[in-house]
């Protein structure tokens, strides 16, 4: 139904959106957002390609029956996580230090975006077309973050990329301030007011998105109206609003559970209520479509921990509301799922405590507090990576695949990580980085025991990029495989790319390291303190432990004995980083748990390198772990 290269135009009443002659794929690689039509979700994908299912280990719930059609996602690939740097799982609520990023929207809205009473953050990237407007209640907070926020996910959009984008103006009230310092605010009118982040005035901010706002609508009407009119999806299962709960009942087998809801989800006076779900699948997705002109939602329900039953569904989770032209979503809770209103003629209020998930609105939206809500409203940034109907024309698909060997052997090797990135932004060659590269599909697969990753695509030109060879491998450089062209006559068959691998030179093991662990009042020996071994293997200062370009990790790690030692033997010459994991009982980690880089030189086995650390004392029950 909706098409990517369709002209975009301008909205009534917004004549200051200039639009431009850039083309979607190329405005879409600039702006990191997935414009190619992802087939299935990342966690699908990596099923296909390497034949297990993405429930193992999981056989307590029941799994969700797929249907032979692969599934669509939101519109333009909405929705997953865009590096940046995406976590494998994403963190429940918390203020730990920033560790990932995420440069996908997390917050669309069609029209105006408000911000009003003691709403604090919008976590995640944010868009809307028209204009930005906080003017808060006096007494509170006079602050209000969008993109790093405080507590939340944590995952926050790269930093210096556009972390607000508007269509229209910027407007703080006086007294007040809007905190988005690690990024870009990129806004197509004027600005007033204490505006903390570096600013960039862009007559064309909002134009690669206008688009999306006709093709979320279409969605939402798809999902719920397919035949279009009044016409429902067939439900799989029942909603009932019980005063206390509503409570949806899934029939346990179906991939897409839907559920259409023609009522208020609150108490019998209009209060909070709980959201519960039974009989949904592992691994399915939830639609439900909320029907009706004026719908309210109020919940205590979610949590923060991640506990709540809520919490399990929250990437497969939506929330449609296709023609409602007032929304209202409140309530004390932790609202868990992605949202979508599809009504451009609407006027979305959420106060509800945490809002967990994506945002999606075609019309105005105003965050707010509400009346025995508490303050401090909060939009956290979560990915929706579900499977929903296919709203789109067909396209033809195909296969494109890399298989991986030894170079010298030609046997398969498994283990090896590879991205796929589409060629979108009609430059030769793959780029993934700057202003406007190609479009990464999915997530990183790693090669099964045929050395193969496949991924089932719409046709197109495809490259396959290593990051990480397998275990005792040399990375090839350049890692780039490709171009792969997929088109309507190879698509039956597939395209294929051979990438082989060198063997690497591992030197004889011939160095040591020891750790001694000491009281940091005294020197006194101090058994049952742990340590990680890393190598330096990545070319990159300090340590990495996670991500595609990690540092390679050494065993499993050691534990000091009663001399306060831990011996780490025939290691190869090279640089070393000790992190420290855990600490006898009684003391407190360091600040700084990574010490290193430790410098390991050849023939150095009998005497090694020895490295002091001390702790110190904290509260019983390790504090401070």
């Amino acid at each position: 139904m909706w098409s990517l290269s369709r002209p975009k135009e301008a909205l009534p009443g917004r004549s200051r959106l200039r639009l431009s002659a850039r083309s979607t794929a190329a405005t879409c690689g600039a702006l990191a957002l997935a414009c190619a039509p992802l087939t299935a979700t990342a966690a699908h994908a990596k099923s296909a390609q390497d034949g297990r299912s993405a429930q193992d280990g999981r056989s307590a719930k029941p799994t969700a029956q797929r249907a032979s059609a692969l599934a669509a996602p939101l519109p333009s690939g909405l929705g997953p996580c865009v590096p940046g740097e995406c976590p494998d799982t994403y963190p429940p609520v918390n203020n730990d230090a920033i560790e990932y990023r995420d440069n996908a929207i997390n917050i669309y809205v069609g029209d105006d975006f408000l911000v009003r009473g003691s709403a604090a953050e919008a976590e995640g990237r944010v868009v809307t077309l028209g204009d930005f407007d906080q003017d808060k209640a006096p007494g509170g907070s006079s602050v209000y973050n969008v993109g790093e926020a405080g507590v939340g996910s944590r995952v926050a959009p790269p930093v210096g990329a556009d972390w607000l984008t508007t269509g229209g103006d910027v407007s703080v009230a006086d007294g007040e301030r809007l905190l988005a310092e690690g990024g870009v605010t990129r806004y197509a009118g004027s600005t007033s007011g204490t505006i903390d982040s570096e600013l960039e005035q862009d007559d064309a901010a909002a134009t690669p998105y206008i688009g999306l706002r006709d093709d979320l609508t279409e969605a939402s009407q798809c999902y719920a109206h397919p035949e279009g009119g009044t016409s429902a999806r067939t439900a799989t299962g029942t909603a009932v609003n019980s005063s206390y709960e509503t409570r949806f009942t899934g029939d346990g087998t179906s991939s897409l559970q839907v559920f259409n809801v023609d009522f208020d989800m609150t108490s019998a006076s209009g209060g909070d209520q709980d959201i519960v779900f039974e009989g949904i699948p592992e691994g399915a997705t939830v639609l439900v479509n909320v029907l009706g002109d004026s719908r309210t939602l109020s919940t205590y329900g979610g949590s923060l921990d991640d506990d709540h039953p809520l919490n399990q569904l929250r990437n497969r989770l939506l929330w449609n509301f296709p023609d409602a032209t007032t929304v209202n979503v409140a309530g004390s809770g932790q609202l868990q799922g992605s949202f979508l209103i599809g009504n451009q003629a609407s006027t979305s209020t959420v106060s509800v405590i945490g809002m967990n998930g994506r945002f999606f609105t075609t019309g105005s939206l105003t965050h707010t507090s509400g009346t025995g809500g508490g303050s401090g409203q909060e939009f956290h940034n979560y990915p929706f990576e579900g499977d929903l109907p296919d709203c789109r024309s067909p396209l033809e698909m195909g296969g494109v695949e890399v298989v991986k060997t030894d170079e010298e052997t030609g046997n398969p090797l498994p283990g090896a990580e590879f991205e796929l990135w589409q060629e979108t932004n009609d430059t030769e060659g793959l780029q993934t980085t700057g202003n406007n590269p190609d479009t990464q599909i999915g997530n990183t697969c790693t090669t099964n025991t045929t050395g193969t990753c496949r991924r089932t695509v719409p046709t197109g030109t495809y490259y396959w990029r290593e990051t990480q060879a397998p275990e005792g491998y040399e990375l090839p450089d350049p890692a780039v495989f490709g171009p792969l062209e997929l088109t309507e006559t190879n698509a039956t068959q597939g395209v294929t790319v051979t990438a082989t691998n060198t063997p690497e030179e591992v030197p004889d093991p011939e160095g040591a390291l020891y750790v001694v662990k000491t009281d940091e009042s005294d020197g006194e020996p101090l058994g049952g303190a742990v340590f990680q071994l890393w190598r330096e293997s990545n070319g990159q200062a300090g340590l990495q432990s996670s991500g595609a370009r990690r540092d390679t990790r050494i065993g499993n790690g050691c534990t000091t004995d009663s001399r306060g030692r831990c011996d780490f033997d025939e290691l190869p010459p090279g640089e070393y980083y000790l992190q420290e994991t855990d600490v006898p009982e009684g003391y407190v980690l360091p600040d700084d748990r990574v010490s290193g880089p430790h410098e390991v030189p050849a023939d150095n086995a009998d005497e090694g390198v020895t490295v002091r650390l001390s702790n110190k004392r904290g509260e019983p029950g390790k504090d401070g772990k």
